[in-house]
């Protein structure tokens, strides 16, 4: 049964009249309000949520699902800061528990990719008082002229605000400069969760929830586009997530500029928050599920498979979800260290492909901005050199 005939079915069975009305905006593509975001949170069944959600996927994309051709660098994890649902990061007292990559260390990973068509580089990792923004613009203009076609996506608005600040310039100037060495995108991390009460007791120290939006508006205004992120499941509530997605709507009214919003789930592993006990895989869902129904503004939908693990990431493809991110190729350990599913995240480009057919889906590989690269569906995976 197609998305649009089970919401058609919905708009006419038991369901209570507020749940109808939004089913019913959600049929005519109306946006829906903060009030009927935490009220789908609090009383949309799993399986209301995912065909709504389903609804609108089909509607933007059909039965594509996207992904792409990536690695990630990781040039330190020692940090200023103290974030207390990290287990990635060490102080700079406990330094020799982490690692600091120089920059030629850092340009030596990006050579390593030379032979495969890998399309974009992640660049993410602690905030470090040592690497700043001149060190981090040079090395950038760096690995941009020994590849020039490969994409830069490099540095959360906690690190930009660090390094704008120490070099005494605006947010303006700094992007400016990354962006004149050939840095082409930001990624969404360090959003955490905007409610003020809520990130001060899990990452007080670190840019504030103005200051993240500040700073990717910025990026947009000069040409820069970015992902959007949400970490849940720890001491926020309903409430606080529809609110944070609100503030991310608003600023997509107004410049357009986020690719992708990804929902990212707290791992108790290894951190100052480990007493914290993670949510269920329906919980995940579930945040899926409304942040396409709330985001309507938001062509992309992210599950990062790394966090999530392979089963729950071809699950969340009925929820909303039309992107899975990428091959990665055991190049992170954010996630690793705090306890995700993928311990050693590494998926070649036809496991990545059958992973999304496996669940009926059509696999399509993508660029940063989301052009199609090659479109895999019924790809003869027996003509590939092993």
């Amino acid at each position: 049964m197609i998305a649009e005939e089970k919401t058609h079915i919905y708009l006419h069975s038991d369901l209570d009249s507020k749940l109808k009305a939004i089913a019913q905006k959600v049929h005519v593509g109306d946006r829906i309000t903060v009030d009927e975001g935490i009220y789908l949170f609090e009383n949309g069944t799993l399986g209301f949520l995912g065909s709504l959600a389903n609804y609108i996927r089909t509607k933007k994309h059909g039965d594509y699902t996207y992904f792409n051709r990536n690695f990630h660098v990781e040039p330190t994890n020692i940090c200023v800061f103290d974030c207390k649902f990290c287990s990635y990061s060490r102080l700079l007292k406990h330094r020799q528990e982490g690692w600091e990559l120089n920059a030629d260390d850092i340009f030596n990973k990006v050579k390593e990719y030379d032979d495969q068509p890998v399309t974009e580089v992640h660049i993410v990792g602690g905030v470090h008082p040592k690497m700043g923004l001149h060190y981090f613009a040079d090395l950038i203009k760096r690995i941009k002229t020994h590849r020039p076609e490969l994409h830069i996506k490099a540095f959360t608005a906690v690190e930009l605000e660090y390094m704008c600040r120490k070099a005494k310039v605006t947010f303006k100037e700094g992007l400016s400069i990354l962006k004149e060495h050939g840095q082409d995108s930001l990624p969404g991390g360090g959003a955490e969760i905007f409610d003020e009460e809520i990130r001060s007791r899990i990452c007080e120290d670190k840019c504030t929830s103005d200051q993240w939006i500040e700073i990717h508006e910025t990026a947009h205004k000069l040409g820069m586009p970015s992902n959007a992120t949400l970490l849940y499941g720890h001491y926020e509530n309903y409430t606080h997530r529809i609110d944070h997605m609100n503030r991310l709507r608003d600023l997509q009214d107004q410049t357009a500029g986020f690719n992708t919003f990804i929902p990212l789930k707290f791992r108790n592993g290894n951190n100052q928050m480990s007493e914290v006990p993670e949510v269920s895989v329906i919980e995940d869902l579930k945040m899926y599920a409304v942040s396409r129904i709330f985001l309507d503004n938001f062509n992309h939908i992210k599950a990062y498979w790394p966090m999530i693990g392979r089963n729950t990431a071809q699950m969340s493809l009925n929820f909303g979800v039309n992107d899975i991110d990428g091959t990665i190729d055991d190049s992170t350990k954010i996630y690793a260290m705090a306890g995700a599913e993928e311990q050693s995240p590494n998926l070649s480009t036809e496991q990545l492909c059958k992973l999304i057919e496996d669940v009926g889906r059509h696999p399509i590989e993508r660029g940063t901005l989301y052009d199609v690269i090659n479109d895999y569906k019924d790809h003869d995976w027996s003509s590939e050199s092993k």
